[in-house]
């Protein structure tokens, strides 16, 4: 997965092979969750547009970042307002955002 080849994951994961039936349907099960979320998983692609770092750490962060604002007591959102809020809220904290920013002042 992390060189990005999610369809050679899926077709070995298909190829193995078991007497088992119950063994045979978890297998699948997995195998097409990954080739559900194949454009999820293209970590080559995202590190290289500088996405990734660390997927938990990151993760972990942004969950942290978002959740301290839209969870807060008494907080009721649309859809399309959380969007608008997380987005402001990721802008404002993206270290990229603020030298892209930055380096456009006058």
């Amino acid at each position: 997965m992390d060189d990005g080849k999610i369809e050679l994951l899926v077709n070995r994961l298909r190829a193995l092979g078991t007497q088992r039936q119950e063994l045979a349907a978890e297998i699948e099960i997995e195998a097409s969750y990954f080739e559900r979320n194949a454009a999820r998983m293209r970590y080559p692609k995202f590190r290289k547009a500088g996405a990734v770092r660390g997927l938990r750490g990151d993760r972990s962060g942004l969950q942290t970042l978002i959740a301290t604002r839209l969870k807060r007591s008494g907080m009721f959102w649309t859809v399309r307002g959380a969007n608008a809020v997380i987005a402001v809220r990721c802008c404002r904290h993206s270290p990229r955002i603020r030298r892209l920013l930055e380096s456009r002042r006058p």
